[in-house]
């Protein structure tokens, strides 16, 4: 278990004169199921520091990793739903007992949707030497000579895995997926030709894309990227199933989590998600946050979400290990 805090103080007043504020301020804990410095724990702090003052608290950044998340994750279901404990985790999330058999929690049912906070988009990225010049081709390449072809993997139950899983449904034959510990030793085996394609996060790829060590075939998300309005998405380049699958990052409570609570952290996220400087670390991330999504609205995407993501995992045969 490996633990790291940041603690996010409301008050620009010098330390002595905000002493006595800070120690009547509530604590709000959210864990992270996961090591600092990826995008959950970034996009996490970025919002702490930003909803810290707005609500008058002291915000403290937990990281709990361990079992694919799940370490995390339980310790929050088992919290008290007083709003002191919060989880921030991805569309991962939601796929944890589609992926893994020992699953101490109901993702869905043992926690209270809050908020969203921020999407990002993933791109289906080639070895440079890969002759289909555009999504068509290469589904009609990887579809004639499956044994050309092989995608590389991070982690079960994540987007990158869930759109994989995807393209092999969309080919209809059985490309091999290679596990590897990270996205930068995946990606630079698709740059070596070692495995030929990648569902990536969009940040980490596009170096190496406008770089010409990557071609791009489409990204995930609604429409173009802002941060690569050069390469079309998904619907557009023909495959639109991979169109919805996009890492997202948001928080959770426990589950009986007062109603009130959870408008009222809501609320903060929302006008946080409108804030110049929270969208300008955002699109650092290759991010954008979510706007104008109440915690009702949430709630109906994450059932959806969820099912969606489980009947894919059903339909490619993915075994929970």
């Amino acid at each position: 278990m490996h633990r790291r805090s940041l603690l996010v103080m409301s008050g620009l007043a010098p330390a002595a004169a905000s002493a006595p504020a800070r120690a009547q301020a509530r604590t709000v804990r959210v864990v992270v199921p996961y090591p600092p410095g990826g995008g959950i724990d970034i996009s996490g702090r970025i919002f702490a520091e930003a909803l810290a003052p707005a609500l008058g608290e002291s915000w403290v950044i937990e990281n709990r990793s361990g079992a694919n998340g799940s370490v995390g994750s339980a310790a929050v279901a088992r919290a008290e739903p007083d709003g002191r404990t919060l989880l921030c985790n991805s569309d991962s999330h939601l796929l944890a007992r589609g992926v893994m058999r020992q699953v101490p929690y109901d993702p869905v049912a043992d926690f209270t949707p809050v908020a969203r906070l921020a999407v990002s988009p993933l791109v289906l990225v080639g070895a440079p030497g890969l002759l289909a010049p555009d999504l068509p081709a290469l589904l009609a390449d990887v579809k004639a000579r499956p044994d050309r072809h092989a995608f590389a993997n991070t982690s079960l139950g994540t987007s990158g895995h869930l759109a994989t899983e995807v393209f092999r449904l969309e080919a209809g034959v059985p490309v091999l997926v290679v596990s590897y510990r990270g996205t930068g030793p995946a990606l630079q085996d698709v740059v070596g030709g070692q495995t030929s394609l990648m569902m990536a996060p969009l940040l980490s790829a596009l170096p190496l894309i406008q770089a010409g060590r990557l071609r791009a075939y489409c990204v995930t998300g609604a429409g173009r990227a802002a941060v690569a309005p050069e390469i079309p998405g998904a619907a557009e380049a023909g495959m639109p199933a991979l169109a919805p699958i996009a890492p997202w990052f948001a928080l959770w409570g426990p589950r009986g989590l007062p109603a009130a609570q959870v408008a009222r952290v809501n609320a903060a996220v929302q006008a946080a998600a409108g804030q110049a400087e929270v969208r300008r670390r955002l699109a650092e991330l290759g991010g954008e946050p979510v706007r104008d999504e109440s915690p009702d609205a949430f709630a109906a995407f994450i059932a959806e979400a969820a099912e969606r993501g489980l009947s894919v995992l059903r339909r490619a045969g993915v075994q929970p290990e």
